[in-house]
């Protein structure tokens, strides 16, 4: 397929920071980041109790403690978050090995390297290497792998959806599936369209990660996904914890911190700060902010979520 897009690509073309997806495309954004807010005051139903982190998911999962859970290990999988829409895992693969050539059947699957060097490659895309920073969009149905060709293992954290099981080509041998039996079959309609729309892969640490310039654009958006890049300058200070922040009514949200340190005070926890790789998750109803802490000059999150654009519900101002 020609006319892949990546913001790479896309930011050289520019010559500027691009805010948005329409900017990678050329067309006119139809979901923008920022929306009006609802209009008046209304009632939204918020769990009596808050909802529970039930194993892997945790409100804060430290990078370290998971480097230092699998030391010595070269090839592991480390379950982060489960929740009823999304599946997050960090991944280590060891030098000199890859991935089998898969693809999933109805939603894209999302990466973020953070360690090493891999080689990319995703059916009617060029090839590419990706290193510490890259994120990578794969859409359905398109069949990809991943090899390490560094020379210590590399990392990765992923994202796919909930309980989805990887499809394999008829000349690869299935990984077996715990209560699932592979079937050799035919089928369409085929592979995603959307490469238009939505990068394959952004640069971060090259393209946006550049001196104190604010960012805040889309990376990935679909019916069933949404990702964008939040960067910006350290706050004055930290808000007041009668500073509740949002809630949200159905789903769970959870970011990958990209650079900095971003402070977070989710509902039943003290205010906390966390570092570039590690996984905060604001399970739903809880209430739940994020921002910039004063410690670092710039900071990135990269939150993640099931729809596009899910309500924030906000406490009345008086």
């Amino acid at each position: 397929m020609k006319g892949v897009l990546n913001l790479g690509v896309a930011m050289a073309v520019l010559g500027t920071t691009v805010a948005a997806s329409a900017q990678f495309s050329g067309r006119e954004d139809p979901m923008p980041v920022t929306q009006p807010r609802m209009t008046g005051e209304y009632w939204a139903p918020k769990p009596s109790k808050a909802t529970a982190y039930a194993a892997p998911n945790r409100v804060h999962w430290k990078l370290s403690d998971i480097l230092a859970a699998h030391r010595g290990k070269t090839d592991w999988v480390q379950p982060i978050i489960r929740n009823q829409e999304q599946d997050g895992d960090y991944v280590s693969l060891g030098a000199g090995k890859a991935t089998k050539p898969k693809f999933y059947a109805d939603d894209r699957v999302m990466f973020i390297v953070w360690d090493g060097s891999v080689r990319v490659t995703i059916d009617g895309t060029e090839p590419f290497t990706a290193t510490k920073g890259f994120m990578v969009s794969v859409p359905f149905r398109h069949v990809y792998s991943i090899e390490n060709t560094g020379t210590r293992p590399a990392l990765w954290f992923e994202v796919r959806q909930a309980g989805s099981a990887p499809l394999y080509p008829g000349t690869v041998t299935p990984d077996p599936q715990p209560g699932r039996t592979y079937m050799k079959v035919t089928g369409n309609p085929g592979p995603a369209k959307d490469r238009d729309t939505n990068p394959v892969w952004v640069d971060f640490m090259k393209t946006i990660a550049i001196g104190d310039k604010p960012y805040n654009g889309k990376f990935v958006w679909d019916d069933h996904f949404t990702s964008n890049i939040l960067r910006g300058k350290a706050a004055d200070a930290v808000p007041p914890d009668t500073n509740k922040g949002h809630f949200h009514t159905d789903w769970t949200e959870f970011w990958f911190i990209m650079e900095g340190r971003i402070g977070y005070k989710i509902e039943g926890y003290p205010y906390f700060v966390s570092e570039p790789g590690d996984v905060v998750t604001a399970a739903k109803g809880r209430w739940h902010r994020a921002g910039n802490d004063p410690s670092a000059p710039m900071s990135t999150r990269i939150p993640i979520n099931p729809r596009p654009v899910i309500l924030h519900n906000f406490e009345p101002a008086h």
